[in-house]
């Protein structure tokens, strides 16, 4: 296993390092360039957790109760647990977190981000997670798709926004992380960047219900169409 990025990343206060570069002797067999696209008008990505690996791992299912790491990521940007799970797991091949090439980090409305990832023989499958920041518990990703196979080929996916079914939507600031109201331009509205028990919803991964406009947030403005988000996938080498 390869790790790529070591950070500590919080959303809420909007903390991230680079990935350390991987020399070409040390590289795995195929090598990848990857593109995310955020396809929203007004959804904020949080930086995007990204995995080659086996078919043994398994981030996110559809219909199944998301994991410990993917709650985090879905309701509190808190990408901590997830690069504690991809440091270790014996079946990630290689890893990143990967941020805006701009200031602030999150990946903004319209904005693209391409990175470099590589992958050993046996890791067949590309996994990704990033939250949509403004939203209780929503995010967005890919959940086990398959890595083209020849040099030069490429492989495109989209992407849909997801409810992690943990917490109820309530579209409040005070229930949001910070950065919602701040990316958005509603300046300091408070929110914060843990789990609330009282919110606990014990659900399952679903589509995204979308933005009601039942509180704070605007549906003309944080709402979306699916897909969110375009992934090239091309293999380089």
């Amino acid at each position: 296993m390869r790790s790529r990025a070591v950070v500590t990343l919080m959303v809420c206060g909007l903390l991230v390092a680079a990935a350390p570069a991987v020399s070409a002797a040390e590289s795995p067999d195929r090598v990848y360039e990857i593109t995310i696209h955020n396809l929203t008008e007004g959804q904020w990505f949080t930086p995007a957790a990204v995995a080659t690996h086996r078919g043994s791992v398994d981030l996110f299912t559809v219909r199944r109760a998301a994991t410990f790491e993917v709650k985090e990521i879905a309701e509190n940007g808190n990408l901590d647990p997830m690069v504690g799970l991809l440091s270790t797991s014996r079946g990630v091949s290689d890893w990143a977190v990967v941020t805006s090439p701009i200031d602030p980090p999150p990946i903004g409305p319209g904005a693209s981000v391409t990175f470099e990832l590589t992958a050993r023989p046996g890791a067949r499958f590309l996994s990704w997670v990033s939250m949509l920041i403004c939203t209780n518990d929503g995010f967005t990703g890919l959940d086990a798709v398959r890595l083209p196979q020849g040099v030069g080929t490429t492989r495109t996916f989209t992407t849909a926004g997801y409810d992690a079914g943990t917490e109820v939507n309530t579209e409040a600031w005070e229930d949001l992380v910070p950065p919602c109201a701040q990316l958005t331009g509603f300046g300091d509205q408070g929110g914060t960047g843990v789990s609330n028990p009282g919110l606990a919803e014990g659900g399952v991964i679903a589509m995204h219900p979308g933005i009601a406009g039942i509180a704070d947030l605007v549906p003309d403005v944080h709402g979306w169409i699916d897909p969110v988000a375009l992934v090239e996938v091309t293999r380089t080498g």
